[in-house]
């Protein structure tokens, strides 16, 4: 039979049109970054104990896991990457088809399974796709949220696929260390197998992408373990087995302690020890205990909304309908936003005056017309304007005591608004709970301060740390004298060592 006899027929078994065969997927489509052979050997070398196991990967991509192991069995969604994997690998069965809807209804169960399963962010992880996923998973008891990465489910439902005793090795992102929809996974791991390897690597497997990436192994299928096995190595080096050094993570430690994160393990064991007493004790303070953190306001359609001090004049829109404005964090610099500062955004003709209307206020002729204008037609078209009433009336306005940097390079940065600016969503705004309350913010940008931001945050590509609100508000503040001079010294050390982890220089 010839090859593209043989794909129409595994096409067409496995429920896809022949027309796929010549539409592949693009690489941000399919999550599909072919992995490195050196890393797949490691990972099938250690998965495949007998020379009759099958081994099965759910995402086979080109074929670098099934190549390494004559009685593999490979899914891939992508025609033209499905044809190179045969090729590779043609004493293995590979299937053309979506990974939840075949293993809903294959019956084999495997020996073990190895690969790199898509990393599909939640936006493009959609439709019946992600239904059947989730579906899977709730019914193995791995709840997912709505906001759930592909990769985990793919995991989950691999794993149901394994006879008693199984195990699998898999390439995972490096979100495992902290990312909240990774955790039911976790859960889901430690509560089916006795073994729980994670091994995180600081160089990069994937050179040309920014998401890091990490290594899974879990052993003997259909046990429980009480602790997750966590080892941090500079980089990658071939090898038949995980590493024999690891640190034990109790499980009850994951869950409590860190809110199950991996992360904080990176850093050495006096600056966890140091950080946890300070955290712990009665004295400290969460940020969202002193203030409540939130996003600022969204427009829907930026330069409509922000004018320049010289738009402004020449369309005669009264200065009581503009208000100064914070529109991105990389402006926020010293401990104090001033007065000074936002004239000098002025005088240079900066984008800084928000068009400020409230619902139902009589409008001026000036700003009727700006509104009314080819700019303003354009404006209400866009899905955050023409789903609010009045369109032109952007809610959440807000002017905030403090203004924080939600993404940086170093330290986020937290500035006092003396300024009494607002701020939009590109920025997070910080309002004391108790006037009294700034004082704590007096802490900031300690090596202390500095490393709750780094181990409540998380990694961004390009070396950026990210604050989500919520995690801005796990921010420690110590209270005075808690933090002595040793642990400042341990404190430097380890924020010099979860900078260099996000590939920021210290």
């Amino acid at each position: 039979m010839d090859s593209l006899s043989l794909d129409q027929d595994l096409a067409e078994a496995d429920g896809l049109l022949l027309g796929d065969l010549d539409a592949p997927l693009s690489r941000k489509a399919s999550g599909a970054y072919f992995t490195p052979d050196a890393v797949a050997a490691t990972l099938v070398r250690w998965a495949v104990r007998e020379r009759n196991d099958r081994l099965l990967d759910p995402s086979c991509g080109d074929g670098a896991f099934v190549s390494a192991h004559p009685r593999s069995v490979g899914v891939e969604q992508d025609a033209a990457s499905a044809r190179i994997a045969r090729e590779r690998a043609p004493s293995g069965e590979i299937h053309v088809a979506d990974f939840f809807a075949w293993a809903e209804r294959t019956a084999e169960r495997f020996d073990c399974a190895a690969g790199n399963p898509p990393f599909i962010r939640y936006q493009r992880f959609a439709g019946e796709t992600r239904a059947r996923a989730l579906r899977i998973c709730r019914g193995l008891g791995a709840g997912f949220s709505g906001l759930t990465s592909s990769w985990a489910p793919f995991l989950v439902a691999t794993a149901a696929l394994l006879r008693p005793g199984g195990r699998m090795a898999f390439v995972i992102p490096a979100e495992v260390g902290h990312a909240p929809y990774a955790a039911p996974f976790l859960d889901f791991a430690v509560s089916r197998f006795e073994t729980v390897h994670v091994v995180a690597i600081r160089e990069k497997l994937f050179p040309n992408l920014s998401e890091d990436c990490w290594l899974l192994f879990c052993d003997e299928f259909g046990g429980s373990t009480r602790e997750i096995r966590f080892s941090a190595l500079d980089r990658f080096v071939p090898s038949d087995a995980p590493p024999v050094t690891f640190e034990r993570i109790g499980v009850d430690a994951w869950r409590g302690t860190w809110r199950k994160r991996l992360r904080p393990y990176l850093m050495p064991e006096p600056a966890r020890e140091a950080y946890r007493r300070v955290a712990d004790s009665a004295e400290a303070r969460r940020l969202g205990q002193v203030a409540a953190v939130g996003i600022g306001y969204v427009t829907g359609a930026n330069d409509f909304f922000h004018l320049r001090p010289s738009q402004a004049d020449r369309l005669g829109i009264p200065e009581a309908f503009l208000y100064p404005t914070v529109r991105n964090g990389r402006v926020l610099s010293g401990s104090v936003l001033t007065r000074g500062q936002v004239a000098r955004w002025r005088a240079a003709d900066e984008p800084v005056l928000l068009l400020r209307l409230q619902k139902g206020e009589a409008l001026p002729p000036a700003v009727v017309a700006y509104l009314d204008g080819e700019a303003g037609r354009r404006a209400r078209t866009a899905y955050k304007c023409r789903v609010r009433s009045p369109w032109h009336a952007v809610p959440d306005v807000q002017v905030p005591d403090y203004l924080l940097s939600y993404m940086s390079g170093q330290r986020p940065s937290l500035v006092r608004n003396d300024a009494r600016c607002t701020a939009t969503n590109s920025v997070h705004c910080v309002r004391l709970r108790e006037p009294t309350s700034g004082r704590r913010l007096d802490a900031w940008g300690t090596p202390f301060v500095d490393l709750s931001c780094e181990i409540e945050g998380h990694p961004l590509g390009g070396g950026m740390l990210k604050l989500e609100p919520r995690e801005a508000a796990q921010v420690v503040l110590p209270g005075p004298g808690q933090v002595r001079a040793g642990d400042e010294d341990a404190c430097r050390e380890a924020v010099a060592t979860m900078r260099r982890w996000r590939h920021r220089a210290a």
